[in-house]
């Protein structure tokens, strides 16, 4: 293998090889740098194995699930958005399909199966991928980046080189944060980073007698002094504190929120589709038809068993108490608590164990149009390296694969008119 290249790729997941491939397919030859043994490890795993490898809706709603700097993928996103992404995955004999939610998943639902066309679409194109070579340093002159130097020594030429190695979270896949590391030292800034989509710990100590619960059709609300966040959906207790894909998605603001020292709590409203009058109602009647039982025992039609105890402790309720002897302010006071069960977020869990990670690289140091470094020419950086962060729902992948598209295209085209 030479050490002279057109283009390097440093980094082989859902951005680098996208990128390698549409480098490769514009005619440069392109050398893909890979620390891991196996390519693409986050997509093999993201998904829980099944890959939500985007999200069938219109561009600009694309955007819009993208917190994290979505305006700057406004162009790379329209270029190779979602119809895109199919067509390509077709391409590459992948069949999709579309759940709820519009999110779409391999037929297979097998992530390696997409993770194995997007390192063939690389290989078909001409690029060559080495694994288990990590670079140390990025290499500059007067007129830009010249090339790379790996961990080994080993120095490789390039006037191109496309930086995709991720954030850093889910460390087991290679993403530590060496990206960070290399763009700083050729003087970009490195914005504070944060965990994303990411399980909450709570203060209270209660969910963990209800971990593996998961409640369905709730309304959850992150309240602190810097704002508030409101979800509807699924929430999953475990047993350090709250999960589940209404927790996952607040835990955006909950990271900046606790970031800042101020205090998070959490309302979940148990019966968000019943007014308080309407659950009253529904409250009198439940009562009546159970009046001779226990309270802990006349509350099943209205709630999970486990759920119960909770409520009535939050609701200073014996558990024990005849239904016929709760008097009116005492059933107002339970009503009160379904529509407003409360706990506070005590932290985060760490990065590693984040889907996402907030922060990075600054976009206002890099051009959106082709994901070039606007301080160092001939660099471009892409995917979860830079500071963009998006929803669940296939938004992250989605944006990963068109900043891919759009370095390797630029790097690619680059590269063809200097030679």
């Amino acid at each position: 293998m030479g050490t002279t290249f057109d283009v390097l790729v440093v980094g082989a997941g859902a951005a680098g090889l996208m990128a390698a491939g549409q480098a490769a397919a514009a005619g440069a030859s392109v050398l893909v740098l890979e620390k891991m043994s196996q390519t693409a490890r986050k997509v093999r795993i993201s998904g829980k194995g099944r890959c939500n490898v985007t999200n069938l809706c219109p561009p600009t709603a694309v955007l819009e699930n993208i917190p994290g700097n979505g305006r700057f993928l406004t162009g790379a996103i329209h270029k190779f958005g979602p119809e895109a992404m199919l067509d390509f995955l077709a391409a590459e004999g992948v069949p999709t399909k579309v759940e709820r939610g519009d999110r779409v998943f391999p037929v297979s639902d097998d992530a390696h199966q997409v993770a194995n066309a997007l390192e063939h679409f690389a290989k078909r194109s001409g690029a060559i991928i080495r694994l288990g070579t990590a670079v140390s340093k990025l290499l500059t002159d007067a007129t830009g980046v010249t090339g790379v130097r790996c961990g080994d020594g080993t120095v490789y030429r390039a006037a191109q080189v496309i930086v995709c190695t991720g954030g850093g979270s889910y460390p087991g896949t290679g993403s530590t944060g060496d990206g960070w590391t290399l763009a700083a030292a050729v003087g970009h800034t490195v914005t504070p980073t944060l965990p994303s989509l990411v399980p909450l710990r709570t203060k209270e100590r209660w969910p963990t007698d209800l971990s593996g619960l998961t409640l369905r059709n709730v309304s959850v609300s992150l309240v602190s002094s810097l704002g508030r966040d409101v979800q509807f959906g699924e929430l999953l207790f475990t047993h350090f504190g709250v999960s589940g894909p209404t927790v996952l998605t607040l835990s955006r603001s909950a990271a900046v929120w606790l970031a800042a020292g101020v205090s998070v709590d959490m309302h979940i409203d148990l019966k968000p589709a019943l007014d308080p009058d309407v659950l009253d109602g529904r409250l009198q009647r439940d009562f009546a038809k159970y009046s001779r039982k226990q309270i802990k025992n006349g509350m099943n039609d209205l709630l999970p068993q486990a759920l119960i105890p909770i409520v009535l402790a939050a609701a200073d309720l014996s558990s024990e108490k005849p239904i016929h002897q709760v008097t009116k302010e005492e059933r107002q006071a339970l009503a009160k608590v379904l529509k407003d069960l409360r706990l506070t977020v005590a932290e985060t869990l760490p990065l590693a164990a984040a889907i996402v990670t907030q922060g990075g690289v600054s976009v206002r140091e890099v051009n959106p149009k082709n994901m070039e470094s606007r301080l160092v020419p001939g660099l471009y950086l892409c995917g979860e390296v830079l500071d963009v962060d998006a929803l669940t729902g296939g938004f992250n992948l989605q944006a990963a694969f068109a900043m891919g598209y759009a370095a390797g295209k630029a790097a690619g085209q680059r590269s063809r008119e200097t030679t």
